[in-house]
């Protein structure tokens, strides 16, 4: 990218104002849709159908807390026109001592995340469609890659504008219906308890003792993993964002093209950097909303009923008996809500991660750069469909537990390593490839710094207390 050095044209283009912010909004939509799937569908409301709305706090609090590094990475991104890869790369000490085990850690997690999708909305597409779930989840995978497969954003842009939609719809239909008050949610949001299990979930064998046993997949998986807060900034390149401007993926940063930044132009990145915040909070605002509503669904209609499926019936069970709770239209727009929700997030592991993966096998194996972008994208994308066969029959229709693997793997391991990473190269490492006089511009907002050490704290203490007790 070249335009910094000729005045005939802009290095960064004017960010939308007023209104217009609104308009451009696009990557926190696709965020959003990718990461409102298995853990808020099926495990918000499995929760919810266990403890009630009691735990209400928990995946509101998870969602806060990644929001911070979505949020930080973004306006990396948006600053220096590389993604979040490229960005842990720079963290100093040893050289790519951070990218080695998000490597090898997305790498299994990929895996076993896309099959837990696969499966789902295989298994939720059966309640239309009279097909076997596996056939109709390959269907769902193939047409998943053709969408994905130009490696562009906006066919991903469009597609998951609508699916979020019909998120929503169902999502708030369902708590309309099921309400519990006001004085419940509230309760819920602030009261941070947490409830034992009850012994019906125990006696059933569905649910451990342990509540942490049910919680932490939770917390793992609202707002996604590790991975989705990689691929907002992915998203935000795709959209152009500031300095993203015209650079595409695989790119890494351009220090002469820093250096070379004026003051006019910080003050455009700054700009930038406010549509971005005002593009994550609407998929923190939205993420929030949706999840609360489906815990809120499982607490109303599940929870009475001692009932808490988790095997390949789970969106027949549940639209049954949410069937005899309000009629064959709330069954059906549940069930609508839960397969735009896989779709969705699907639809965003299938861009995502092989974006990442080719940019973690790009710092780590410089070779790979011989190849086009497009080429390691689509290797890594037929990969998965054939890691999805390899999964599925080695372990069988099991999409809970899949969905509890995943969780753990990619939502809690390596969220702490993550925060940190992003803190110490957004505050210590960037200002350095601004000219002296323009770092002061470009700094970060101290806000982030709070945001990051909560996500840190936070999932820092689930990893070293709670989940080695899962194992004893």
């Amino acid at each position: 990218m070249t335009e910094i050095h000729n005045p005939e044209k802009r290095a960064i283009p004017l960010p939308p104002r007023g209104l217009g912010l609104l308009l451009a909004i696009g990557p926190g939509l696709v965020w959003c849709g990718e990461y409102i799937g298995s853990g808020e569908v099926i495990l918000a409301t499995r929760n919810g159908a266990i403890f009630g709305v009691a735990i209400l706090w928990v995946p509101v609090l998870a969602i806060f807390a990644k929001y911070w590094i979505g949020l930080a990475g973004a306006h990396y991104t948006v600053t220096t026109g590389e993604g979040m890869i490229d960005m842990m790369s720079r963290m100093p000490g040893p050289r790519n001592w951070v990218i080695w085990p998000v490597f090898v850690g997305q790498i299994c997690s990929a895996a076993v995340s896309t099959a837990a999708l696969a499966n789902m909305t295989g298994v939720f597409s059966a309640y239309f469609i009279p097909l076997p779930p596996m056939v109709l989840a390959w269907i769902a995978v193939i047409v998943v890659i053709a969408i994905t497969w130009s490696g562009t954003f906006e066919p991903l842009k469009r597609a998951m504008s609508f699916l979020v939609a019909l998120i929503i719809l169902g999502a708030c239909a369902v708590a309309f219906e099921t309400w519990p008050g006001f004085r419940a949610i509230a309760e819920g949001l602030f009261g941070f308890g947490i409830p034992a299990v009850p012994d019906w979930a125990v006696g059933q064998g569905i649910a451990a003792e342990s509540s942490w046993s049910e919680l932490l997949p939770l917390l793992g998986w609202a707002a996604g993993g590790f991975a989705s807060q990689v691929w907002y900034t992915y998203w935000v390149i795709g959209a152009g964002y500031g300095m993203t401007r015209d650079r595409g993926y695989g790119i890494p940063l351009d220090p002469d093209q820093l250096q070379a930044i004026n003051a006019s132009q910080a003050e455009e990145i700054r700009a930038w950097r406010r549509l971005v915040t005002v593009d994550a909070t609407v998929a923190l605002t939205i993420g929030i909303v949706v999840t609360s509503a489906f815990m809120i669904a499982g607490s109303g209609v599940l929870g009475p009923l001692h009932l808490a499926p988790e095997g390949e019936d789970v969106p027949m069970e549940l639209s049954r008996l949410f069937g005899e709770k309000w009629g064959r239209v709330g069954a059906h727009l549940f069930v609508l809500a839960g397969l735009a929700a896989m779709t969705s997030t699907m639809l965003g592991q299938f861009a995502g991660w092989p974006r990442l993966l080719a940019d973690c096998a790009r710092v780590l194996f410089p070779g790979v750069s011989r190849y086009p972008w497009k080429s390691q994208f689509r290797t890594i994308l037929v990969l998965f469909a054939i890691s999805n066969i390899v999964i599925v029959y080695s372990f069988g229709w099991k999409p809970v537990g899949l969905v509890k693997v995943g969780a753990i793997l990619d939502g809690l391991i390596l969220t702490p390593l993550q925060a940190i990473a992003v803190a110490v190269t957004l505050f210590v490492v960037m200002p350095r490839f601004f000219a002296p006089e323009i770092r002061p511009l470009v700094k970060a907002n101290k806000i982030l710094g709070f945001g990051l050490a909560l996500a840190f704290v936070m999932y820092g203490y689930f990893c070293v207390v709670q989940i080695p007790k899962l194992f004893q």
